[in-house]
């Protein structure tokens, strides 16, 4: 292969010219990308790498899958964009394959243009809904980078965005640094529940629209539920009339080894349905932005005779409605999601819980399916999370072995496509198994 660009100066360009997301502007180092395919990525200059973070957790069908492509060029060659209000077919059978997948309970899809307005309009419909206002949501969480979005989010970029009005956080179960003192998940989830239960009176139960939680919270940690916490949360929902919203722009798709993740946590006791669910990302692996709500009779009928207030210009856009019916129709005939399910508990599961008997920097393994992380610490007594600065060193190593991570905090997450073959797990693993060797031995 000819090289007629070097990656140094697709970085040049970027840096000169783009204003980057979460990020001082003076400081960034982009690394490249050029290319690729299935879970393998490369930049202008040859280098191949495994994608084990599937760009923002998004592509779960993989890099440039040719049905997903032709869809997309189908759909061009016919209508490459109409207004929300006209009625298209592409759309239509968009949202009937979304319910398909979402079961029971569900009759009308909203489309958005990604992940965040997707929270935004559900927030929205849970507030004309009940009449009410506030909105609860994890300390431990991301929802998005608009107006309530960002303001339900609970980690820091929360906190310089804090311009919308009515939220209210509270902690979610997560055993291993456990904000309840508990000594086991079971414990946990308990405890955790009573938490909310206290968090809704103290708020005013009548005064709250909406329980808005991530299904499995996943850019905070891949946090997977304890059996029963997530039912207990339907409880207290339909306790105080409270609309229950799960954000599945990340654990949705394929991601947890279910067509959505309240579907694939159903195995472990917790059947719970939502009022709303949110979705972005693996519903067409990101080929076009797009994302949507997808929504409960109850809530549908109620705007049949009242007025929706919301709508975007590009909502339903033809393109992004071909790439959902490409990929999920993919999806369904190649198996993809029973095979992300089996990589999770045939390869991934055992796989990282021996790197975890071998490593003393890694601190807990936890995840299902695709959708995995492991928290690292600098001593495994008190649990310590290891510095940013020896996370930054394990990145750099990893990328020189070949393999792209996705890194947050103190953890790596090892989140590949949902595609992702036997033999790139465990060339993955044994990456992963040698850098943290040579991280600890030096």
């Amino acid at each position: 292969m000819t090289h007629q660009i070097s990656n140094q100066a697709v970085a040049d360009l970027d840096i000169a010219r783009v204003f980057h997301s979460w990020s001082a502007q003076g400081t960034l180092k982009p690394m490249a990308i050029a290319g690729g395919s299935g879970s393998t990525v490369w930049d202008f200059e040859g280098h191949e790498y495994l994608d084990f973070s599937s760009m923002l957790v998004n592509t779960n069908i993989g890099h440039q899958h040719p049905a997903v492509i032709a869809a997309i060029k189908k759909q061009a060659d016919v209508l490459t964009t109409v207004g929300p209000a006209f009625a298209n077919l592409t759309r239509g059978e968009a949202a009937e394959r979304i319910l398909a997948r979402a079961g029971d309970g569900f009759t009308k899809v909203f489309f958005t243009n990604g992940g965040a307005d997707a929270n935004e309009n559900a927030i929205r419909m849970a507030r004309l809904y009940t009449g009410r206002d506030k909105v609860l949501s994890m300390y431990r969480s991301y929802h998005g980078n608009t107006g309530a979005a960002i303001v339900a989010t609970g980690d820091w970029r929360r906190i310089p965005n804090e311009y919308s009005r009515g939220h209210a956080h509270f902690f979610g179960p997560f055993a291993y640094r456990s904000e309840f003192w508990s000594s086991s998940a079971e414990e946990e989830g308990q405890r955790a529940l009573h938490h909310l239960r206290r968090v809704i009176q103290a708020e005013g139960a009548g005064s709250i629209a909406a329980i808005l939680i991530e299904t499995v919270p996943g850019t905070a940690g891949v946090l997977v539920p304890p059996p029963g916490y997530l039912a207990g949360v339907r409880a207290l929902a339909d306790a105080h009339g409270i609309v229950l919203i799960f954000d599945e722009v990340m654990a949705g798709f394929g991601r947890t080894g279910g067509w959505f993740a309240f579907q694939a946590l159903a195995e472990n006791g917790d059947l719970v349905t939502p009022d709303l669910i949110t979705f972005a990302k693996g519903v067409n692996s990101g080929y076009v932005p797009t994302g949507g709500v997808i929504i409960s009779p109850a809530i549908a009928e109620r705007f049949d005779d009242e007025v929706f207030p919301g709508g975007l210009t590009y909502s339903g856009h033809p393109l992004a409605m071909a790439s959902i019916v490409g990929a999920l129709d993919a999806m369904e005939s190649e198996g993809v999601i029973e095979h992300a399910a089996r990589i999770g508990s045939d390869l991934l599961a055992p796989g990282l819980a021996e790197l975890t008997d071998k490593h003393p920097t890694i601190g807990e393994v936890r995840g299902l399916g695709v959708f995995w992380a492991l928290d690292l610490v600098a001593d495994t007594q008190t649990r310590e999370p290891l510095p940013a600065s020896a996370i930054g060193v394990l990145k750099a190593d990893l990328l020189a072995r070949g393999l792209l991570p996705f890194i947050v905090d103190n953890r790596i997450h090892v989140v590949p496509p949902c595609v992702v073959t036997d033999d790139e797990v465990t060339r993955a693993l044994a990456i992963f198994d040698e850098a943290l060797a040579a991280f600890e031995s030096g």
